[in-house]
Formats: structure tokens, C-alpha cells, sequence
């Protein structure tokens, strides 16, 4: 992405093999998979076998070096079609990638991450727990050092893909009061997970539960410096941002869709509701804001693969995007009346997906103390 604001070619290449993935294998089931909250880990398989879940990532880490813009515009395209899918595709690889990108050792990416990469497996990120949301510092699950290993207890909660992963990526408090990060691979004795959770929204995305009792790692468990584990989670959560950014994108964007088509042929008074202005002001404000919240995204992705300092942009561009979003998915379901309030129509569910967006990777409080924060405000704490 140039400063012209246009995308070179490898990005629009990846963007259309995400598109017609997205249509093609992944909207056709979205309605059936939210419906029974199924989680099709299929999905992303396929996804790395068309090379889109390392695209971040250089290729000596199983990726592809094609960078965030990149990244950013196959989320769109796969939210587009199917939130849930798109959340679980953006917490396996920004998230459970992101950290062993950034503070892996060179095993463990090899066993970690280049499988990840290619689509073989999972790693998910486990910072959440029942007193520890936005206060991301209050982890209480704890970690002791004991004959040469670390002995994990605690618990984790709202892990997506935490039931399906290879290994989740935790955080626990050490004696002296810091925080350490472990890598915890699945079948560990002590280790167990389940989906417990019957979500307004994002059903079809795994969202589970991580509980550790008496669990014990090695020295080859231990991810990045210890005591430096919070401060990494929350660098690996910056750029997360951008992903729920582009995620919330592209529900924006499906909601305008199904709404343009429905304000065409739906017919009140002998004429389309498309021709009424109370709607064409609608669709109006739901497009700018589209377009509004895509360039900010993209802005942010694009300075992160420059190297500079991206964090401002990425929580605008998450708030921004997110609200948006919300927004939108509201106005589609006003605009189908009656009829969205069904699940016949697909606005009911994109309005349900979007909620999670206000909230997740950094409420749209958090981000407003961030933005603060990058004012020079200062003030309250917050990730």
C-alpha cells in the first residue's frame, strides 16, 4: 500500500484468493454454523493451504512476508462472509502467531509456529480470566518454581480456540508479583478446556474455557523474559487491534450489502424503499462510515509494516471501526423492518457478531483511554 492510498498488485491478489475463499467456502454455511454453533477448524486449514494464515509472518516462521495490509484485507473479506470464522481466523494468527512471532525462541516457532502458519494447527492466547479484563494486570492464575520446572494453577476464560489448540500461550503471576508468560501444549496433565459459553453472538467461533491445576512445564515452556509477560501480551494486543478493525470492516460492509440489495426490491407505497430518503440517508451514512473505518484500518496496517509507531491509529481505527459496525449492523435491521428481526435475514446475526467488536481485544472505553493516553492525557490504566 503506497501513500496514494492504492494497493500493489501482490495485495490485490490476496485480497481476491481471499474473496473467493470467503464466498466460495465460507458464506455458504454461515447461517447453518451460527445456528448450531459449530466451530469448523476445517476452515482455517483451508485457509493455510491457500496461504493466508501466516501472511504477517516472514517465511523462515512459515509465513509468507506478505505484511498487515495484507493480513488486514483477508480478514475483511472473510467477515464479510462469516464473523465467526473471521474471529477465529484473526485470534489464531495476530494473536496466538502474533506472541511467538514476537518472543518465541527459535524451537519454539518450529514447533509452534510454522505449523501454524501453514494451517496445521493452533495456538491460541490465554490473557482473560473472570478478574482479569480490562485490568489485564490482575492475573491471578499463579506460578511456582519447583525441581527445575513450573507448576501452573489458575484459570482462563473467553479463549478463542483455546479448545482446539496445539498449545495456548498463558500468562501467570510469579512469586514476586510479576507476570510470566508459558506456552501450555494440549494432553499436559493438569491441563483441561471446554466450551461452556452460549454466546449472544459469534457462535460459530470456539470460545473456551482453560483451566490449569497442578500443571507442569519446563524451562522450554517459558515465552519471552520472564516477568516481562503482561507487557508482551498487551504489544501482541496492539496489534490486534488492526484485526478487529478489519473484521469489523467487513461486517460493516455485509450489512451494506444486504441492505442495498434488500432497499432495491423491497417495495412499500408502489415503489423500492430505495427510493425514500429516510433510507438512501441510511445507506448513505452506513457507506462513508465503511469508508471512513477501512482507510483508518488500512492506514494502521501500513504503518506497522513500516515500522512505526502504529498504536494511536490501531485503537481509533478498532474504535472507529467497531461503533461502525455496530451501527450499521442496527440501521440494516431497521431497514429490513420486520423481516430483521428474523433469522430468515442475515442482518439479525450481523448485529449480534457485532456487539463482541465493542468488546473484545480492548473494550471501546479502553480504546478511548489509549487515544487519550496518546494525547499526553495520561490518567486512568488501562491496556
Amino acid at each position: 500500500m503506497g501513500t496514494d492510498f492504492a494497493l500493489d498488485e501482490a495485495d490485490r491478489r490476496i485480497r481476491d484468493t481471499a474473496r473467493a475463499f470467503a464466498q466460495r467456502e465460507v458464506a455458504p454455511g454461515a447461517a447453518a454454523r451460527d445456528r448450531t454453533a459449530t466451530f469448523e477448524p476445517a476452515l482455517l486449514a483451508r485457509a493455510g493451504e491457500l496461504g493466508l494464515m501466516g501472511l504477517p509472518y516472514p517465511e523462515e516462521e512459515g509465513g509468507s512476508g506478505a505484511g498487515t495490509v495484507a493480513y488486514a484485507l483477508v480478514a475483511e473479506e472473510i467477515a464479510r462472509a462469516c464473523a465467526s470464522t473471521a474471529l477465529s481466523y484473526v485470534a489464531a494468527v495476530s494473536l496466538g502467531e502474533g506472541v511467538l512471532h514476537l518472543f518465541g525462541t527459535p524451537e519454539q516457532k518450529a514447533r509452534y509456529l510454522v505449523p501454524a502458519c501453514r494451517g496445521e494447527a493452533l495456538v491460541a492466547f490465554g490473557l482473560t480470566e473472570p478478574e482479569a479484563g480490562s485490568d489485564a494486570g490482575g492475573t491471578r492464575t499463579r506460578v511456582r518454581e519447583e525441581a527445575g520446572s513450573f507448576v501452573l494453577d489458575g484459570r482462563k476464560q473467553f479463549i478463542t480456540n483455546g479448545h482446539s489448540a496445539r498449545a495456548i500461550a498463558v500468562t501467570a503471576r510469579e512469586a514476586d508479583g510479576s507476570i510470566s508468560a508459558f506456552l501450555v501444549e494440549r494432553g499436559t496433565p493438569g491441563l483441561t478446556t471446554s466450551v461452556p459459553y452460549h454466546k449472544m453472538g459469534m457462535r460459530a467461533s470456539e470460545t473456551a474455557e482453560v483451566v490449569l491445576e497442578g500443571v507442569r512445564v519446563g524451562p522450554e515452556a517459558v515465552l519471552g523474559r520472564r516477568g516481562r509477560g503482561l507487557a508482551q501480551f498487551l504489544e501482541v494486543l496492539d496489534g490486534g487491534r488492526i484485526s478487529i478493525a478489519a473484521l469489523a470492516v467487513g461486517v460493516a460492509q455485509a450489512a451494506l450489502d444486504a441492505s442495498l440489495a434488500y432497499a432495491r426490491q423491497r417495495r412499500q407505497f408502489g415503489r423500492p424503499i430505495a427510493a425514500f430518503q429516510a433510507i438512501r440517508f441510511k445507506l448513505a451514512d452506513m457507506a462513508t462510515a465503511v469508508e471512513l473505518a477501512r482507510t483508518a484500518t488500512l492506514k494502521a496496517a501500513w504503518l506497522k509494516d513500516r515500522g512505526e509507531d502504529y498504536r494511536q491509529v490501531a485503537a481509533m481505527a478498532k474504535l472507529f471501526a467497531t461503533e461502525a459496525a455496530f451501527r450499521a449492523a442496527n440501521e440494516a435491521v431497521q431497514i429490513h423492518g420486520g423481516n430483521g428481526y428474523m433469522a430468515d435475514f442475515p442482518v439479525e446475526r450481523y448485529l449480534r457478531d457485532a456487539k463482541l467488536l465493542e468488546i473484545g481485544e480492548g473494550t471501546s472505553e479502553i480504546q478511548r483511554l489509549v487515544i487519550a493516553r496518546g494525547l499526553g492525557l495520561g490518567g486512568e490504566e488501562g491496556r
